[in-house]
């Protein structure tokens, strides 16, 4: 069984920063895809960024500039650091990981809250 916990959330002001953590734990042998998704109240689960196993990132335009997304497989942990939070970006914060090169086995973290406001 995997797991995986997010850490990092918190209540900030806009303009300043955070950064998220997502710790995979328990049995697999590598991690294929990590992502960082957000939903907020009333609204549907956005993908904020994604890295694949080649380290190469994708963020959604909403955070391009502002966050980076990271991985170090060696603690398998993905990270992002958010930059210059702004109100809009207040969301439960989950991480993805997939497992498979097909993407076919997904599992998601419970979230961390992060709220922005003055």
């Amino acid at each position: 069984q995997v797991q995986l916990e997010e850490s990092g959330g918190g209540l900030v002001q806009p303009g300043q920063s955070l950064r998220l953590s997502c710790v995979a734990s328990g049995s697999f042998y590598r991690i294929n895809e990590m992502a960082w998704y957000r939903q907020a109240p009333g609204k549907q689960r956005e993908l904020v960024a994604d890295i694949t196993s080649g380290g190469v990132p994708d963020y959604a335009s909403s955070v391009k500039g502002r966050f980076t997304i990271s991985r170090d497989n060696a603690k398998s942990t993905a990270y992002l650091q958010m930059n210059n939070l702004k109100p809009e970006d207040t969301a439960l914060y989950i991480c993805r990981f997939t497992f498979t090169a097909d993407g076919s086995d997904p599992h998601w973290g419970r979230g961390t809250q992060v709220t922005v406001s003055a």
